[in-house]
């Protein structure tokens, strides 16, 4: 299977129950990318525009470069309101985007689908002159019980896990590798999420590896969550330990 099939049928419980990003970090981007209203980022592997929308809201003309058609409609629709947004089918590795024409680019929960070097020296072709990279993921804080044991569950019920965000947010060598001269500035924000029954399950089914509904594994999965659920909710409510952690730099 295709990798920009994994997420085929999922846009809608993808949209609806994954996190945003936090403010502080758009204010980041923001500064030290000295960036400024009516900049053009590419956002790649922009999903169903989850990202893409935290950016148009600040001014930004937003291109989405997304293959997988079910995603890529989804951020068309909900973001049609958005001018400056532009959407684009079409790969990490092959933008199709003019050269030298980019003030940035980002990267949410994606990067860990690409070739990276193919990915790197598109990039390159893509940005302006000392333009930056940004990669971005909301990731479980795996120090969290919580989070240890919805990782388990994950391992017994879903043959394609691998670890939440495919694991990459571990790795530094790939960032070393990545960007230049193996330099690049980390950034790490507490962003945990307030979930009730509904809410973390969508977050759980949203995942690329979790079981669809006509997988053997489904119901199990379901089950073993509701369980988690009930073991660590309070009035209803469970909290998701989350960091969200960014990697910025040349490449």
């Amino acid at each position: 299977m295709k990798t920009t099939e994994n997420f085929n049928d999922k846009a809608e419980v993808y949209a609806k129950y994954s996190p945003y990003y936090p403010n502080e970090y758009i204010d980041y981007l923001f500064t030290a990318n000295q960036l400024k209203e009516d900049q053009i980022v590419a956002d790649i592997g922009s999903g169903t525009g989850i990202f893409s929308r935290q950016l148009l809201e600040r001014g930004l003309n937003v291109i989405g470069i997304e293959p997988n058609d079910d995603m890529r409609n989804m951020a068309e629709q909900s973001l049609k309101q958005y001018s400056r947004f532009k959407s684009k089918k079409a790969t990490a590795e092959n933008t199709t985007l003019k050269g030298e024409n980019v003030d940035l680019v980002t990267v949410a929960q994606a990067f860990h689908w690409f070739d990276k070097e193919a990915f790197k020296i598109e990039c390159q072709r893509i940005l302006k002159q000392k333009a930056n990279v940004a990669l971005v993921w909301n990731s479980r804080d795996l120090t969290s019980l919580i989070m240890k044991e919805n990782a388990e569950i994950c391992q017994k019920t879903c043959p394609n896990f691998k670890g939440f965000s495919g694991g990459m947010v571990e790795s530094p060598e790939i960032f070393n590798s990545f960007f230049k001269n193996g330099k690049y500035e980390f950034k790490m924000y507490q962003n945990d999420l307030l979930f009730d029954y509904e809410g973390f399950l969508g977050r759980n089914l949203s995942a690329s590896y979790a079981p669809k509904k006509n997988d053997k594994e489904y119901e199990r999965f379901v089950f073993l969550l509701s369980e988690l659920f009930e073991k660590h909710s309070k009035n209803g409510k469970i909290v998701l330990q989350n960091i969200t952690r960014s990697f910025l730099g040349n490449v």
